[in-house]
């Protein structure tokens, strides 16, 4: 889904412009990357959790030229669904 429609469906769901609907989309994200950083864990009631995790450092292989490459350690954001998540995606209801 793009965030074009996903805007459209929450403006026509909430009865609230695109425009208030984008921002608050910007401010959720702004809210999610800032807590991401403080490698907090934030939780959305029903939905699920993102989880900040740490990378370590690691050696890779360049694929064409076959050199050794350091890729230095990094924050990846992962998400694990809540039970209601999951029973509303499996069941419909």
């Amino acid at each position: 889904m793009e965030t074009k429609t996903l805007t459209d469906i929450l403006s026509t769901r909430l009865d609230v412009s695109r425009d208030t609907i984008g921002i608050l989309l910007d401010s959720f994200s702004s809210v999610l990357a800032e807590t991401a950083v403080g490698q907090e864990g934030f939780t959305v009631p029903n939905f699920g959790v993102f989880e900040p995790r740490l990378r370590q450092e690691r050696v890779s292989v360049h694929p064409a030229s076959g050199k050794k490459l350091l890729v230095p350690p990094r924050i990846t954001l992962t998400f694990k669904n809540s039970p209601v998540l999951k029973q509303k995606i499996n069941y419909g209801k």
